[in-house]
């Protein structure tokens, strides 16, 4: 599979394709059981040509494997998940166990203070997404990797400013939900590639997810990268549409020369 969209915005790296499978591929990138990791490296390796694949005993991280979609049960996060995304769980000290965990990762204690409150998080994580996903793997491939047997539920682009520019105008050029087809939710990297454009892809008129503001993953990405992934359904649409759009009009290709 090619992508109109890549070759027109100057895209350097693939499109990456993010695929649900109980198929395990025969090779590619993925964490060894008991080791924890971050999924931000692999989404880039994926960007590089690398195939990589996650599944529930190897995920990395719990927040991954609740971002892909394949299970969470935030009441068995250590401290609770409510307070290590705001203030931290001072308790934690209290206990022997508590110590032990608390030195391994400090900020169950202190808090990530991403939100106010625990009250406020709490609020947050009741509405988010929650998926577990009916199949062994998810998978993520450079898109032109992707045989014609395959359909990916997302596709991720990782762009500079003057290409995510262009990737909003294009989700917005059947003029659907009224110019307001790109969200960018506050959320975890792997949400905003995973379960929140998952969403949706389900939904009669798909929007775009602009992501990976998330502060714990972007240590991993270049600092000039956000992500823009795209429902299936939503890609289709818009690699119809790069003919004839602004993509191919003078005002377009002199941006396109100055990141030449």
């Amino acid at each position: 599979m090619e992508s109109k969209i890549a070759r027109a915005i100057g895209l350097k790296s693939s499109p990456v394709a993010i695929l649900w499978t109980d198929e395990r591929p025969e090779e590619g990138l993925h964490f060894q059981e008991g080791k924890e990791g971050c999924i931000g490296p692999m989404l880039v390796a994926a960007s590089k040509g690398r195939t990589a694949y996650f599944e529930r005993t190897t995920i990395g991280c719990p927040g991954g494997r609740s971002g892909l979609g394949l299970g969470f049960d935030d009441k068995k996060f250590p401290g609770g998940i409510e307070y290590f995304l705001s203030t931290g769980n001072k308790e934690l000290y209290k206990t022997e166990e508590g110590r032990k965990m608390a030195e391994a990762m400090p900020a169950l204690v202190e808090g990530e203070g991403y939100y106010k409150s625990p009250e406020v998080a709490r609020r947050i994580i009741k509405n988010l997404p929650r998926r577990d996903l009916p199949c062994k793997y998810v998978v993520f491939k450079p898109i032109n990797k992707v045989t014609s047997e395959e359909r990916p539920q997302v596709v991720v682009f990782l762009a500079y400013p003057d290409q995510l520019s262009a990737l909003l105008v294009l989700a917005n050029y059947e003029g659907e939900h009224l110019n307001q087809s790109v969200i960018a939710p506050m959320g975890s990297g792997c949400s905003t590639i995973g379960i929140i454009p998952y969403e949706e892809e389900e939904s009669e008129i798909p929007r775009a997810v602009l992501g990976l503001f998330d502060i714990s993953v972007r240590k991993y990405i270049d600092k000039n990268i956000l992500s823009f992934s795209i429902p299936y359904k939503l890609f289709e649409k818009m690699e119809e549409n790069v003919e004839g759009s602004f993509l191919q009009k003078e005002e377009w290709l002199e941006i396109l020369a100055r990141n030449e």
